[in-house]
C-alpha cells in the first residue's frame, strides 16, 4: 500500500538523522528552515550546545569554529535570529564584530548572502535588527578594543562576540559582566567565534578550547570546525588555506590553538634559505633597501634584490650599535658600492616610524640621512603581515613549497635572528618583541630590517602591479 504522504528523500533523512543525534530539537530545525537555512554537520552541534544553555547547569559560555572557513558567522547569526530571538520576545542581544572602515556594509552583505529575508528589519542606521516580538540583535562593530566600551554597563540576554581573540582577557571579562537577563526562564549566554592568535588567545584558549581538548567541559562548550566542515567554501580559497605554511598552516587551516609558544618561522631552513653566491644583478633587476634605526640598541639595514623569477636575495647588511647618523650613512653606502650598486639604482629604502619623529629642534632622524645622501621612506611596520609576508616567500622545502627569499651568508645577524624568533604569548600571530643585550647581541633589529623590505616589496606590486 502507498503512503498518502510524500517520503523525505535520502538526502533530508541523512540531514534530520544527523540533527538528532547532534541534539537539535524539532522546533529548533524547523525555525531554522522558516529562513532557508539548512545548517551544517558542525553547525547542528553548535545550535544544539546553544539551546543545552536552556537548562540549569547548562553551558553558558559557547565556541564554534577554531580555524577559517567554518561557517561561523552564519551560524552565530543565526542562531541568534532565526532561533534565540524568535522563541522569546523582546530579548536584547548583542554581536560584536570585528570589522574595518566598512562595517556597516559588510553586515549588510552578510544578510544578503545568507539571510535576505531579514533585510526588511534591519537598520543600518541604528545598527539593530529588530523582529516583530520586540526581539532585537545590536550590532556591536569593533575596530580597536576601546570601541567595545560603548557597550559595557548596559544589559544584554546574549552576546555573541566574532573574533573574540582579537580581545584582550581584560575586555572579554568585561563583557561577561552585561551578560544578563530579567526574563523569566531565560539563561544568559555568550557565543564565541574566533581563529588561533590575537591578543586574546590564551583566554579564549583556556575557556574554551582546554575544557573541550581535556573533557572536563562544565560551563562552556566548544565545536572545532574548519574548512572541511563547510561545504559551500569555493575551491580557490579552500587552495589558498592549503598552500599556507608554518603556524599560519596549523592555525587558520587547522584551528590549531597550540601555537602559542616557540619557533615562530618554523619552515626555516639554513641549508635552503642560505646561499654561497647570489645571482647576478641585471639591469632588470629591482634592487631597494631597508632601516631599522637604533642607538643603544643596533641599527640594521640590508639591501634586496629580485630576479626575473620572482625570487628575493638578501644581499648583504650592516649591523651596528652605538654609531652616529655619519658613520652609519658611510658604511650603508659602501654596503652598496660592494655590490656594485649605486645609490642612483636603490629603487626605495624603507624604514621604521621613529625615524620620522621630530626631535626638539624641529628635526628627525630620516632627515639628518637625508643630509648624507640617504633618502628613508616610511615602511609599512604592520608586525602580523610583515610576519606572514616572510612566512610565505620562505616556502616549506620539506613539503616541497618552493621559497620566494634568500638570504647571503654575509647577512649573519638576519640568518642568526630569523630561525630564532618566538611567538609572542600574548599575539601569536606576531613575533615576540626582543632587545639586543648590551653587546648588541641577540635582539630582533635585524628581523624588523628585513620585515621592512619584504613589505616594500609588497606595496610596490600594490602600486605598480609589479610581478
Amino acid at each position: 500500500m502507498t503512503s498518502a504522504f510524500p517520503q523525505p528523500s535520502t538526502a533530508v533523512q541523512r540531514f534530520i538523522s544527523t540533527a538528532r543525534q547532534a541534539g537539535v530539537p524539532r522546533d529548533q530545525l524547523l525555525a531554522f528552515r522558516r529562513v532557508g537555512y539548512v545548517p551544517q554537520s558542525k553547525q547542528l552541534q553548535f545550535h544544539a550546545a546553544a539551546r543545552m544553555a536552556d537548562h540549569d547547569g547548562g553551558p553558558v559560555d559557547i565556541g564554534y569554529g577554531g580555524a577559517r572557513g567554518g561557517g561561523k558567522s552564519a551560524a552565530v547569526l543565526a542562531q541568534l535570529a532565526a532561533d534565540d530571538c524568535q522563541r522569546q520576545d523582546n530579548l536584547k542581544c548583542l554581536l560584536l564584530r570585528k570589522v574595518g572602515k566598512a562595517a556597516k556594509e559588510a553586515f549588510g552583505d552578510l544578510l544578503t548572502q545568507h539571510f535576505p529575508p531579514w533585510l526588511k528589519y534591519y537598520t543600518p542606521s541604528r545598527n539593530t535588527l529588530t523582529f516583530p516580538n520586540g526581539s532585537r540583535i545590536i550590532i556591536g562593530h569593533f575596530e580597536n578594543e576601546s570601541d567595545v566600551n560603548a557597550y559595557l554597563g548596559l544589559e544584554y540576554d546574549v552576546i555573541a562576540i566574532e573574533e573574540a581573540t582579537q580581545l584582550s582577557k581584560q575586555k572579554l571579562t568585561h563583557i561577561k559582566t552585561v551578560r544578563r537577563t530579567s526574563k523569566h526562564g531565560w539563561r544568559p549566554r555568550i557565543y564565541y567565534t574566533y581563529n588561533p592568535g590575537g591578543v586574546g588567545h590564551a583566554y579564549i584558549k583556556k575557556l574554551l578550547y582546554d575544557p573541550y581538548i581535556n573533557h572536563c567541559e562544565t560551563t562552556s562548550r566548544f565545536i572545532p570546525a574548519t574548512v572541511d566542515d563547510n561545504l559551500f567554501v569555493d575551491k580557490e580559497y579552500r587552495r589558498t588555506l592549503d598552500g599556507l605554511t608554518g603556524w599560519l598552516l596549523k592555525a587558520w587551516r587547522y584551528g590549531d590553538m597550540d601555537i602559542a609558544a616557540g619557533q615562530f618561522f618554523t619552515t626555516w631552513l639554513r641549508d635552503v634559505h642560505v646561499v654561497n653566491a647570489v645571482p647576478p644583478i641585471a639591469d632588470e633587476h629591482t634592487v631597494w633597501a631597508s632601516f631599522d634605526y637604533g642607538f643603544t640598541h643596533p641599527t640594521s639595514s640590508h639591501l634586496f634584490m629580485e630576479d626575473n623569477d620572482g625570487r628575493i636575495f638578501v644581499l648583504d647588511e650592516h649591523h651596528q650599535a652605538g654609531w652616529i647618523v655619519p658613520r652609519h650613512a658611510a658604511a650603508i653606502k659602501a654596503m652598496w658600492a660592494r655590490n656594485g650598486i649605486a645609490p642612483e639604482r636603490i629603487w626605495t629604502i624603507h624604514a621604521g616610524d621613529d625615524v620620522f619623529s621630530k626631535k626638539s629642534n624641529g628635526r628627525s632622524i630620516a632627515d639628518e640621512y637625508s643630509e648624507h645622501g640617504i633618502s628613508l621612506r616610511r615602511a609599512n611596520t604592520d608586525r602580523i603581515n610583515g610576519a606572514a609576508a616572510i612566512i610565505e616567500r620562505l616556502g616549506d622545502p620539506v613539503s616541497a613549497i618552493h621559497p620566494t627569499l634568500f638570504f647571503s651568508r654575509c647577512c649573519v645577524r638576519a640568518i642568526e635572528q630569523i630561525p630564532s624568533v618566538e611567538h609572542d604569548p600574548n599575539r601569536p600571530e606576531d613575533v615576540l618583541k626582543i632587545d639586543a643585550d648590551d653587546e648588541g647581541n641577540g635582539g630582533d633589529d635585524a628581523y624588523d630590517s628585513v620585515r621592512y623590505g619584504i613589505m616594500a616589496r609588497a606595496r610596490r606590486e600594490l602600486l605598480y602591479g609589479f610581478v
